[in-house]
């Protein structure tokens, strides 16, 4: 079964968005950067979108990114191909142009310092298992992956073998390589792992202006789906409000960008204030009637899950307007109306 390294398909933005690089010109092993800190050298194995946002921001924040490697070799050397260009535009003068390898050439690996697993997560056991059994790395150098669901004992058969292994996981999200290196840069991360491993994942979030949080290793995956509420779940959210404004005559597109400042309104309320102080609207306000209409403009059956959605998202609403100090009574009619979906 071969080994599946996510593809790459790299989109063009604003390259100032990247931090200049400030390394010297070492292709190999350790280098320094103009601050004289010694910066590991890495390997990474995965070329989609967060591999490479990965790869460029290490290697603007001056580690030797010397390795890249991807299921396709081509995907390999389309990434390397980005990740010079960028050293060349950030630096003015890049470095050596990483060496790419396929899935099958695992074994002929560069010893580094680091290497950084950036797979689907369904793919790290694999991963581990062939660098373990493939790759001449000196024991007691770091593997570290990028799942968010899955701990450091995904890597237990390097661990075996005697390499210190962790996980370094971004909180943001990333739509493509360039954009998504920019948002590296001051992310919060979660780490965990070995001592070794651990401590090398806080000084890359360091070196990133970023901040590390540890959580215990049983925990990531309620870690990991707390996170997905956060973000792709938002996503789909908003899809759900966008079908529904749709099917008020608005096109999906205008739909969409018409939610955008209510957004960002929303967003800036939760920077400011926790969830309790931040809710707003008709649940926060215990307002029944606008709820029993809501409901009955929601049932009809092509809106089947958004009425779903409604209904949860409004008792959990409810739970927050309680602690806001809403009437008991009222919150209690409320909690009926939505349970029976009688309007």
């Amino acid at each position: 079964m071969p080994l599946s390294l996510a593809d790459s398909r790299p989109e063009a933005i604003d390259l100032g968005e990247l931090r200049a690089a400030k390394t010297s010109d070492c292709p190999w092993r350790m280098i320094k950067s103009d601050t004289q800190k010694t910066k590991p050298s890495v390997a990474v194995l995965g070329a989609g979108r967060l591999g490479q946002a990965f790869a460029i921001a290490l290697q603007s924040s001056g580690y030797s990114v010397v390795a890249l490697a991807a299921r396709r070799r081509p995907n390999a050397e389309k990434a390397a191909a980005l990740l010079h260009k960028v050293s060349a535009h950030s630096a003015g003068k890049p470095r050596p142009k990483s060496v790419v390898f396929g899935a099958n050439q695992l074994g002929e690996l560069p010893e580094t310092d680091l290497v950084l697993i950036a797979t689907p997560d369904d793919a790290i056991l694999e991963t581990a298992q062939r660098l373990s059994s493939l790759w001449k790395g000196r024991k007691g150098n770091t593997v570290l992956h990028t799942s968010g669901a899955l701990s450091s004992e995904a890597l237990a058969p390097l661990a075996a073998k005697g390499f210190q292994t962790g996980s370094i996981h971004p909180l943001i999200s990333i739509s493509e390589p360039l954009s998504g290196a920019a948002a590296l840069h001051g992310a919060f991360f979660c780490v965990e792992g070995t001592g070794k491993a651990k401590r090398l994942a806080e000084a890359i979030v360091r070196d990133l202006g970023g901040h590390s949080f540890t959580i215990k290793p049983e925990s990531k995956a309620l870690y990991h789906a707390a996170a997905v509420m956060t973000a792709p779940h938002l996503t789909a959210l908003v899809d759900l409000a966008v079908e529904m404004l749709s099917a008020c005559g608005l096109s999906k597109a205008k739909a969409q960008q018409v939610f955008m400042p209510l957004l960002e309104s929303t967003v800036n309320n939760l920077k400011a204030s926790n969830p309790q102080q931040a809710l707003t609207g008709t649940f926060a306000r215990g307002d029944i009637a606008t709820v029993r209409r809501h409901l009955a403009a929601l049932s009809g059956k092509e809106l089947a899950d958004a009425l779903a959605v409604y209904k949860l998202l409004g008792l959990h609403s409810l739970r927050l307007a309680e602690k806001n100090g809403l009437d008991a009574k009222l919150l209690g009619e409320i909690r009926r109306v939505l349970r029976s979906g009688r309007t």
